[in-house]
C-alpha cells in the first residue's frame, strides 16, 4: 500500500509542519495502542526521546493517544534509540517509542516503533497501522483510561546493559578518549560508560539546550572532534548522532573512519576469536566494494541488502548473522543489541584496540576504499526515475562501468531526493557515470 506516514525509519519530517505534529503523534498513538491491544494483560507502552525541544510536545501527544485507548505509558526522558528497544523488551511492554530524527537538525523530529521483542516493527505491522490512523478509534471507557508515570532509573539500566557487551578482562586504563555525543540523546550515558570503563574520558556535544543537537558535532559534523583529538592528544575519539544509533571513529591523527571499516575490524576480529556468526557480515548496497573484497580475503562474505538498517537486520535474523551495519555509522551487533548501537559498537572497537595494543589508525584501516561517489538530486513530484531518457542514462553507466564496478540509484526513503551512487577502480570513470546520470534526472524534473 501507498505510505503517507511511515518512511524507511519510522515517521520523520519537519515538527510542527505538515505530517509531523501533535495531532499526527496523539494519531499514531491511538492507531499503535489499539493494533498492540492484544490478550488480557494489562499494556504498556514505552516512550523515550532525544534533547529536541519537540519531544516535549511529541511526549505529551503520545502519551494522550496510548492513554486514551486504554495503554499505560512509561517515559524515560532523553535516551538512546537503543535503550528504548533494550527497556521495551525488559519491561515486557508491548511496544517501545522512540521520539528522535536521529542525525537530522532540531527542527524535525520523528517516531520510531519498535515491538514487545525489541525490534523494529515490519513493514505489516507499519501499514496496519497506517491504517488504524485514518479510521476513527473506539476510546477505553473512562475507568480503563491508561496512566502514565516516568521511571528515573532508565540512564543506568542502559549503562548496565552496554557495558556487558564488554567481557570482563578487558578494562580501558590508560587510554584517553574523546566522546562527541552530538548534544543528543547519549549525553550522559555514552561518556558514563566508557569512564566507567577506566577510561579518561573528554566529552564534548553534551549540553544540550532544545536546539542544538547535531548542530556542528555528532557523526555527521567531524571537524569539531578530529580537532579535539588532536589538541588532546587522545588516542581514539567517538562520534555517535543524535539517538546514538551511529557512530563514526577518529583515529588519533584526526581522520575519519566509516562503518565500513568498523564492520570490517568487528567482523574479522570476532571470526578470529570464533564469536562470527553466518559466516561474513551484513551491510547494504551502499558499503564499499573494498569492504567486500577485504571480508573475502578471509574468508567471509559480504551479503548487501537495501538501504535502511532495518533490511540489515531481517536479513542478520533470516541467516543467523550476528554482526550487520551501514557505511553511515550503524552498526548492528545482535549479541548484545536489537537495534543499531553506536555505544556499544564503540565498545567492541575499543575492545579490540585493547586486546591489539596498536594505534587506532593501525587498528582500523583494514583496506583502501574503492573510489566511490554519492551525488542527490532534489525533485518535487513524480517518478523522475520512470523518465524514458533517465533510464537510458543509467543502461549506458552501467555499461561503461562494466563489471569492475558497482552503480545503485534509488529514492531517499526521507527525503524528495535521488540518490546516485558509483563507485569502481577509476575515480574518473566514477564521477562521470554520476554526474550523466545526475544530469539526466535534472533535466527530467
Amino acid at each position: 500500500m501507498a505510505r503517507t506516514y511511515f518512511g524507511t525509519d519510522g515517521i520523520r519530517g519537519r515538527a510542527n509542519a505538515g505530517k509531523l505534529n501533535a495531532a499526527t503523534a496523539m494519531k499514531v498513538g491511538q492507531a499503535a495502542g489499539k493494533h498492540f491491544l492484544r490478550g488480557s494483560h494489562k499494556h504498556r507502552v514505552v516512550i523515550g526521546k532525544d534533547t529536541r525541544l519537540s519531544g516535549y510536545m511529541m511526549e505529551n501527544a503520545l502519551t494522550a493517544g496510548f492513554t486514551s485507548v486504554g495503554m499505560d505509558v512509561i517515559l524515560t526522558g532523553p535516551l538512546p534509540t537503543p535503550a528504548v528497544a533494550l527497556l521495551a523488551r525488559e519491561m515486557r511492554a508491548d511496544l517501545g517509542v522512540m521520539i528522535s530524527a536521529s542525525h537530522n537538525a532540531f527542527a524535525d523530529n520523528g517516531i520510531k516503533l519498535f515491538g514487545p521483542d525489541g525490534y523494529k516493527l515490519s513493514d505489516a505491522d507499519e501499514e496496519a497501522i497506517e491504517a488504524e490512523m485514518g479510521r476513527e478509534q473506539e476510546l477505553a471507557q473512562a475507568e480503563h483510561i491508561g496512566r502514565a508515570r516516568r521511571i528515573d532509573d532508565a540512564r543506568g539500566r542502559y549503562i548496565h546493559a552496554i557495558k556487558q557487551s564488554l567481557s570482563d578482562d578487558v578494562r580501558l586504563d590508560g587510554l584517553k578518549i574523546v566522546v562527541d555525543c552530538a548534544h543528543g540523546a547519549a549525553y550522559s550515558v555514552a561518556p558514563t560508560a566508557i569512564w566507567e570503563l577506566g577510561a579518561e574520558v573528554v566529552a564534548m556535544g553534551v549540553s544540550p539546550n532544545g536546539t542544538n543537537i547535531n548542530d556542528g558535532v555528532g557523526s555527521t559534523a567531524l571537524a569539531a572532534i578530529k580537532a579535539r583529538v588532536v589538541e588532546e592528544g587522545a588516542h581514539i575519539g567517538i562520534a555517535l548522532d543524535g539517538d546514538a544509533d551511529r557512530l563514526i571513529v577518529i583515529d588519533e591523527k584526526g581522520q575519519e573512519v566509516d562503518g565500513d571499516q568498523i564492520m570490517a575490524l568487528i567482523g574479522i576480529s570476532m571470526a578470529k576469536r570464533g564469536l562470527l556468526k553466518g559466516g561474513g557480515v551484513v551491510a547494504t548496497v551502499m558499503s564499499n566494494l573494498g569492504l567486500e573484497r577485504r571480508l573475502a580475503a578471509e574468508g567471509l562474505g559480504l551479503i548487501r541488502t537495501k538501504v535502511g538498517d532495518r533490511y540489515v537486520l531481517e536479513a542478520m535474523r533470516a541467516g543467523g548473522y550476528n554482526v550487520g551495519g551501514e557505511q553511515s555509522g550503524h552498526m548492528i551487533l545482535t549479541d548484545h543489541a536489537t537495534t543499531g548501537d553506536g555505544t556499544i559498537a564503540a565498545l567492541q572497537v575499543l575492545g579490540a584496540m585493547v586486546r591489539r595494543g596498536v594505534p587506532a589508525s593501525e587498528l582500523l584501516h583494514l583496506f583502501d576504499p574503492v573510489p566511490q561517489l554519492l551525488k542527490n538530486v532534489r525533485y518535487e513530484s513524480g517518478d523522475p526515475l520512470a523518465d524514458a531518457l533517465v533510464k537510458q542514462a543509467i543502461e549506458d553507466a552501467a555499461a561503461d562501468l562494466g563489471g569492475g564496478g558497482r552503480l545503485v540509484i534509488r529514492k531517499s526513503g526521507t527525503e524528495p531526493l535521488i540518490r546516485v551512487m558509483a563507485e569502481g577502480d577509476d575515480a574518473a570513470q566514477v564521477e562521470r557515470v554520476v554526474d550523466s546520470i545526475c544530469d539526466a534526472v535534472r533535466a527530467a524534473v
